[in-house]
């Protein structure tokens, strides 16, 4: 019955010793979660749509494939259009655009879209593109990120930004798509008005 006793006072002081240190770790722990916190709260960036880190403005070309222009085509459709309307609703088309500082066709790329685009309306004509810009100049190297959905009826439309390597390491902002020219389905020109909001 002795041997009971001393072992329950024993574990009664036991606990009663280890309370203040279980305490004591609970507030610390309390303490830096807190002021972590509240450090990358006062820290976190505010963003100016009217003040990027980083802007330019380059052009996209784009020449469809028509069967017999191998040389010179820099996309073509892998998926046909449907019949759901007259939209080209469906349509899947793949891409390696060059990329220029003007508006001239035959000028040096400085960068190259690659990706795709598909018709996913079948109302009006819309398109959702995802590409990468791949840059290899003595302006800038590395790749930019994009993805968004283009209102081809809208005069300006914005796409996403969603990231970068090289010089534009871990980057996000906005293109500012404006169409610059077309010639039926065979050529267009876009203009993109390119701005970044995090630059590293």
């Amino acid at each position: 019955m002795g041997r009971k006793l001393v072992s329950s006072k024993a574990i009664f002081e036991s606990d009663t010793m280890r309370s203040p240190v279980v305490k004591s770790c609970c507030v610390l722990l309390l303490t830096l979660f807190l002021s972590r916190h509240y450090s990358v709260s006062a820290t976190k960036k505010i963003l100016n749509p009217k003040k990027p880190c980083k802007r330019f403005i380059l052009y996209y070309h784009d020449i469809l494939f028509g069967g017999n222009d191998v040389a010179n085509a820099t996309s073509a459709a892998t998926a046909n259009a449907t019949k759901l309307g007259n939209t080209d609703f469906g349509k899947l088309v793949v891409f390696d655009d060059p990329i220029t500082k003007d508006q001239h066709l035959l000028s040096h790329p400085v960068a190259r879209a690659q990706g795709f685009y598909f018709y996913d309306m079948k109302t009006i004509y819309n398109a959702w593109f995802a590409y990468t810009l791949v840059f290899n100049s003595s302006d800038y190297k590395g790749t930019l990120n994009i993805m968004g959905a283009d209102m081809m009826r809208e005069k300006t439309r914005d796409l996403s930004i969603v990231g970068g390597t090289g010089d534009f390491f871990m980057t996000r902002g906005i293109v500012t798509f404006q169409t610059d020219t077309q010639e039926g389905t065979k050529y267009f020109r876009l203009k993109m008005d390119i701005k970044l909001y995090e630059c590293y």
